[in-house]
């Protein structure tokens, strides 16, 4: 193709997580749940994997106090496609702090366990939607017009954020796009 054929094209942006440095592939290894399904290299969790954790808001509460096993972190971080960064600014901890509590067998407290459940939850609307996590993570970290333009992501270090997103979600299923 010409430069005159490529300037009317406009590029296409390719929605893809970044790596997490290794940490993924150490939670796929070790730790990854039984519902996982091995494509290739690589193994994709599936959210639905923790659905009973949150299916209600019951089971959400019991299984926050609970705490939940450090895995679930990782699972979630190599799920979702955040980077290291991106995790660590939205949970407020380190995703050595996680493997380490993972290699320990320890369990997250209340606070930490509810917002991986909430973000496992929005993440398995988010692929139902989009169509892959990938997707969905890309459409996370574009202005959202329903949010009054704000960066979806930007809103997940809080709970109440991850339910206005969840909002959002739910708007853009049912074709309320106002």
């Amino acid at each position: 193709m010409d430069n005159k054929e490529s300037k009317g094209k406009s590029k296409k942006k390719n929605y893809v997580p970044k790596d997490v440095s290794g940490s993924a592939k150490w939670a796929a290894k070790e730790s990854a749940p039984a519902t996982s399904k091995n494509h290739g290299k690589r193994i994709i969790i599936e959210p639905s994997a923790y659905r009973a954790l949150y299916a209600n808001p019951v089971s959400l509460l019991t299984s926050s106090k609970k705490g939940l096993e450090a895995k679930a972190a990782l699972d979630f971080l190599y799920l979702s496609g955040f980077t290291q960064e991106q995790f660590q600014d939205t949970f407020k901890t380190t995703v050595k702090t996680i493997q380490n509590y993972a290699g320990q067998n320890l369990r997250l407290d209340a606070s930490l366990s509810e917002k991986i459940l909430k973000s496992l939850s929005l993440f398995e609307r988010g692929i139902s939607l989009f169509g892959t996590a990938e997707s969905f993570y890309g459409w996370l970290n574009v202005p959202a017009y329903g949010l009054g333009s704000q960066v979806p992501f930007e809103l997940m270090d809080t709970i109440t954020g991850i339910s206005v997103i969840e909002e959002e979600l739910i708007r853009l299923e049912y074709g309320d796009l106002s």
